[in-house]
């Protein structure tokens, strides 16, 4: 008996279906037709906005689909008032066979839009995504362009107390030939455009394609032809002109391009203009100020200014006596040249800051200041050191700014010393020269000493090698030495005197190897260098840069091999392969390989790659030159090597 009535609790009687069949009928509806119900319900209750903006933009993209015509039909309802019960919310045999007959939109939102269509809306999206992601970057790295940027303009600590400012640039007495001053704009630009010269400034100096235009004297002309240079290099078409106009100038130009001659040729002829009108005394001088980040670099100069002086003394003008200050050399020889009355003095600064804080020269007279590779002593943190040279002036001065690698950042900088700038620059700054074949190869850390020897055998002598550690050097020197190669070696920690000797022998020929830190990639002109080998690869794409410029100097080819492996930071190795792409130069399989999550904003705004070092592979935010920069700065950690920055150099 309680088995039944359990029973008919859960199962209802025939009479009650009976009587509850015509008001609680629910038609059966297939899966499909359902789940259009739902979509349709959910619509309604959202609002069709967005949805129906997305279809109507697709819809203009489509091309014929609004006079496609589709017949639509019903939806079933669940009125339980419609008498008809084989109508109610029943589907016909023809009507489920059959789907066309279903309107589009029940069959999806984007049903009436073709996929080609839908493609290319959804670019545009995603553009304009990639847009607001590109103007986040370009907001952040405006801020970390702030937070690094110098508050302070890069001038004496006396002008800036006394709120000096200088308008005009510095009267000379040099005026180009009458046919030059007579060309027309349009000329100037078509010279400068033949020889991919971009230039800068208000009331730009023409440029000028014959030393003899120049109006140097025959002498000097004699002596750069006895050099083999016959014609200026672009350069100096439009760097020398300028520095004998009075104004003031930064020049960029790839290594080897002849950046030296810019500025010794017309210091000297402004020296000779002073001593012919009155001749320099006994302690006074220098008129001309060189200041060189390297000792190396420092001598070179010096050697290149003497060598023109000799020329114009042989040839009965009057004798200049130029002047070298660097350190490792005693003092006392330095001051007793000063002491004789000098016009150039060439230096380093630390050596230049020690006289200049004994009182063992003065810069009253002076009023000519080039930096050669300028950026090297600005961007490591010497911008201090420099207000305290300018502040030794006594007046105004023409201040010239010279490097192979300079970022937008310096260059910014760098204004704030000059007075109606012109800025000269040929080819990108930081781009490696053309004339050098770029070999990248992966070589393990225990192969590299072998490997060395079998490049040394694919060129013939003199060849260049780099490290970036002083222990590298040596062990590289002694493993030389000891496989029967001729071979020299320089570092900061050697002694100037063994130093000078090496770079002598090597020049001479009488060594074929030179194994080197980066105090010997800084401007240095060794002739016929056909090999430049980098046991390391930097952790500065401009080192890199410099290093492998020692080769390929004044229109000859030149081989620069590089070792890398695994040790190598990735953003450095990003730099590199950009550089190579650069330059057309062959680009190893692991390079490219290669990508970064950044590469796709390398060229932003006209920016390509890092405004802080100029690398190509990466932007600032993740630029380990800053990272580093700043570390320092926070920690208080010395000077390294590459700039020779160590106490004997200062």
């Amino acid at each position: 008996m309680t088995s039944l009535k359990k029973r008919s609790a859960r199962e209802p009687s025939k009479s009650d279906d009976d009587s509850s069949d015509d008001d609680n009928y629910v038609p059966y509806i297939p899966i499909k037709q359902r789940k259009k119900m739902e979509l349709q319900q959910l619509k309604q209750k959202l609002g069709q906005v967005g949805v129906l903006k997305e279809e109507e933009m697709m819809k203009k993209e489509s091309s014929g689909t609004d006079e496609e015509k589709v017949t639509k039909r019903k939806l079933p309802t669940l009125d339980s008032s419609d008498d008809d019960d084989n109508s109610k919310g029943q589907l016909s045999d023809k009507e489920e066979e059959d789907d066309t007959i279903v309107p589009e939109r029940d069959l999806g939102p984007m049903a009436q839009v073709s996929l080609l269509d839908q493609h290319n809306v959804l670019k545009k999206k995603a553009e304009a995504r990639k847009e607001t992601e590109r103007e986040k970057m370009l907001r952040e790295e405006e801020k970390i362009l702030e937070s690094v940027a110098e508050t302070k303009a890069l001038m004496a600590v006396s002008e800036l107390a006394k709120g000096i400012e200088y308008t005009e640039s510095i009267k000379t007495g040099w005026l180009p030939p009458r046919y030059v001053q007579e060309w027309s704009e349009e000329t100037c630009e078509k010279i400068r455009k033949k020889h991919r010269i971009l230039v800068e400034g208000e009331n730009l100096p023409p440029p000028v394609k014959t030393f003899r235009a120049m109006r140097f004297p025959s002498p000097i002309i004699k002596a750069l032809n006895k050099k083999g240079i016959v014609t200026p290099s672009p350069i100096q078409i439009q760097g020398i002109p300028t520095v004998l106009s009075g104004r003031d100038m930064i020049g960029i130009a790839f290594t080897g391009s002849g950046k030296t001659l810019v500025f010794t040729l017309p210091i000297i002829m402004f020296c000779l203009e002073q001593e012919k009108k009155l001749p320099f005394i006994r302690g006074e001088g220098p008129y001309g100020l060189i200041i060189c980040p390297s000792r190396e670099l420092a001598k070179q100069t010096f050697e290149i200014i003497q060598q023109f002086a000799d020329c114009l003394t042989t040839a009965g003008y009057p004798s200049l006596r130029p002047c070298l200050c660097i350190g490792g050399m005693p003092v006392k020889e330095q001051r007793d040249m000063i002491n004789q009355g000098t016009h150039i003095m060439v230096a380093t600064p630390g050596r230049l800051m020690d006289m200049l804080d004994k009182k063992m020269i003065n810069l009253h007279v002076c009023r000519f200041l080039c930096m050669d590779e300028a950026d090297r002593m600005i961007d490591m943190g010497f911008e201090e050191d420099v207000r305290t040279i300018f502040s030794y002036f006594k007046g105004q001065r023409q201040t010239l700014l010279f490097s192979a690698t300079m970022p937008k950042k310096i260059q910014n900088f760098a204004r704030s010393a000059l007075v109606r700038p012109v800025t000269v620059n040929v080819g990108r700054a930081g781009a490696a020269s053309l004339h050098i074949v770029q070999e990248v190869e992966y070589v393990k850390q225990e192969a590299k000493m072998v490997y060395i020897l079998q490049c040394l055998r694919r060129t013939p002598p003199p060849v260049l090698i780099f490290a970036e550690k002083k222990q590298d050097v040596d062990a590289i020197h002694e493993y030389l030495l000891l496989k029967g190669v001729e071979a020299v070696a320089i570092h900061g920690g050697k002694d100037q005197e063994e130093r000078s000797r090496s770079v002598e022998q090597f020049k001479k020929g009488e060594k074929d190897v030179l194994v080197a830190t980066d105090v010997a990639s800084k401007g240095l002109d060794f002739e016929g260098i056909q090999h430049v080998i980098n046991y390391d690869m930097p952790d500065d794409i401009e080192n890199y840069v410099h290093r492998i410029g020692r080769t390929g100097r004044k229109g000859m080819q030149g081989v620069a091999t590089t070792f890398v492996n695994k040790s190598v930071d990735e953003s450095v190795l990003l730099d590199l392969k950009h550089l190579l792409k650069e330059a057309n130069q062959k680009v190893p399989a692991f390079l490219m390989l290669m990508e970064s999550e950044t590469e796709k904003y390398l060229d932003i705004e006209g920016e390509v790659g890092c405004s802080y070092c100029g690398g190509l592979g990466h932007r600032i935010a993740d630029c380990l030159k800053l990272q580093a920069m700043q570390t320092k700065q926070a920690q208080g950690v010395g000077r390294r090597d590459y700039l020779a920055h160590n106490s004997a150099d200062w």
